[in-house]
Parts: C-alpha cells; structure tokens; sequence
C-alpha cells in the first residue's frame, strides 16, 4: 500500500478517536441528542479507520496456494463493510436518538460544552480533512473529484475523505440545531438535527457501498493501463497483432492481465515461450502495478467474437 493512503487513514483514526471521546463527554453533561449522535458518529468512523488498516494489511500478504492471484481484494472487501457500518451504526443510531429526542425533547444543560466541543471536533476534522483532501489531489491529476473517486481503484483515501467530509456537514448541523434550540426554547429542533446528520451518513454510505461494491465485484483497469499493455505488446517483432486485452482490479496496485495476440507464423514453440516471457517482463517493468500476465494465442477473429459477448 502507498505510504500516502496509510498516513491519510493513521490521521483520520487520530482524530476521530480524541473527537468521539469529547463529544461523548460532551453529550454526558447536557443530555444533548445532536452531540450524542456526533458522539456516534466518530466512533464509528475510528473502527472504520481501523478496519481500513486491517484491509490494508490483509491485502498486502503475498499469494498462496488458497490465493494464488494475492489477496488485494481484502481492502475492497473491508471497505465494503466500512460503507455498512457508517449506514447501520452512523446513520441508523443518529436518526433513531432524534426521532427519539423530538418526540421525549429535553433541555439541554450546559450548553457551553457543546460549543466546545464542537470547536474542538471542527479543527480536529478539519486537520484530517486536509490531509486526505492533499493525497486525494495527488492521486486524481486532472481529473474531476466525482469522476476521480469513481474511477479510483483505492478506495481508502476517498472513504477518508467523505467520512471527514459528511462529519464536518454533521458538525454545522449539530451547531445550528443546539443553537437554534437554545434561542428558540425549542429542544425538539436539536432532535431534528440528529435526524438531519443521519440522513448525511445514509448518503455518504450508500454512496461508499455502491463504489465498494463494484471494485469487489471486479473492475477493469483503467483505459490508459489497458492502452500500454496492448502498445507494449504491438512492439514485439514476435506478434502479428495484439487482438485486445482483458485487466481484472484485484486490489489498488494488484492487476491481473490476459492478453489475446497473434503470433507470426512462422515461430515456433519455444520461440513463443520465450516472447512470452519477454512480453511479461516488459508488461511488468512499464506498468510495475501488473502483478500477473497470461498470454493466449488466439487469432483476431476469434477474439471479436469473444470480446462482442461480453459487451
């Protein structure tokens, strides 16, 4: 794993943990619903972070006879279950405490607390926040945010990101629901932002599961990935023609290649092996991210009638 994308997790967990415990604090003296549910907010997200780690970790142990492509997909699978947890634990506790608050509504004691904390949490965020949003710039180039998060085949930077993000959203609502409680006499309104920072962390969630989901399925690696390999091959005074290639996303620097090319005619068996072999090792040394290379022999024909049935 990129030392970036771990420095961004390791800040995130940082925060998060010293944010949870004040909010908690915070949420004990005032009885507050809203800091409650930020409360669980960061709590969640610091056994997030943690469970990106393990993913990490997880993925980066070499292949085995049970894995023997390598175990990439460990992080898309941890990533998955984090994007569950923001919605189950994040989004269903914070609405359930607000409903709950605007029907039961209780003053809020010491409101002071709460002011404080939330200073506090905002700076805290804001650091993990920048840090994320610097790594996740570097990472996406020229591209868009929207169209860098749904292309990125990482997803630990960009679940760092949105959670920081819907946290700092959650954090505005949390002020302006205890305040707007407080100088209204209303302390419904401070379940009503509970409620509010639920539905935030039911949109971040759906959103990470639906990335999540489709880099566990199994995506292709990116279209200039897919360009170089076919380039490389054409370069080989061995091969006629190389007919396209098929990449499989195991894991954020995990790819798996097959490739279909036609050889020149006249060579021979161990003529193919040893282009093969040249083939791969060139694939590897341009595009260090191939893990694997499967070569097949395969004339153009037949490849446009495979490649037409999976479109």
């Amino acid at each position: 794993m990129a030392d970036g994308s771990k420095t961004v997790v390791y800040a995130a967990l940082a925060g998060n943990a010293l944010i949870a415990a004040t909010k908690f604090a915070a949420a004990f003296f005032t009885g507050s619903s809203a800091m409650l549910s930020e409360g669980v907010h960061s709590l969640v997200d610091t056994g997030n972070e943690v469970l990106l780690l393990y993913g990490m970790r997880r993925a980066g142990r070499p292949p085995d006879r049970t894995h023997p492509l390598g175990h990439g997909r460990e992080l898309y699978f941890w990533s998955f279950i984090v994007a569950l947890l923001v919605f189950a634990l994040g989004a269903g506790v914070s609405i359930y405490q607000g409903i709950h608050h605007i029907m039961e509504p209780e003053p809020i004691d010491n409101v002071g607390w709460n002011y404080g904390v939330l200073a506090a949490s905002f700076l805290f965020e804001g650091f993990s926040w920048v840090v994320a949003l610097r790594e996740f710039r570097e990472q996406k180039g020229s591209a868009g945010y929207v169209e860098a998060i749904t292309r990125s085949k990482d997803p630990t930077t960009f679940t760092v990101l949105l959670e920081d993000s819907a946290a700092l959203i959650g954090l505005a609502i949390a002020f302006v629901g205890i305040f707007l409680a407080q100088a209204l006499g209303r302390p419904e309104l401070d379940g009503v932002a509970s409620v509010g920072i639920g539905i935030v962390l039911a949109g971040v969630a759906i959103f990470l599961a639906r990335e999540s989901k489709g880099l566990l399925i199994g995506e292709p690696a990116l279209p200039a990935v897919q360009a170089a390999i076919l380039k490389t091959a054409e370069a080989d005074p061995a091969i006629q023609k190389a007919n396209g290639v098929i990449t499989t996303q195991l894991g954020p620097r995990q790819i798996v290649v097959a490739l279909s090319v036609e050889f020149e005619d006249h060579m021979t068996a161990p003529e193919i092996e040893t282009c093969v072999q040249r083939l791969e090792a060139r694939v590897k040394a341009e595009l260090p991210d191939v893990t694997t290379v499967f070569v097949k022999p395969q004339t153009a024909g037949t490849w446009a009638k495979r490649a037409s049935a999976i479109r």
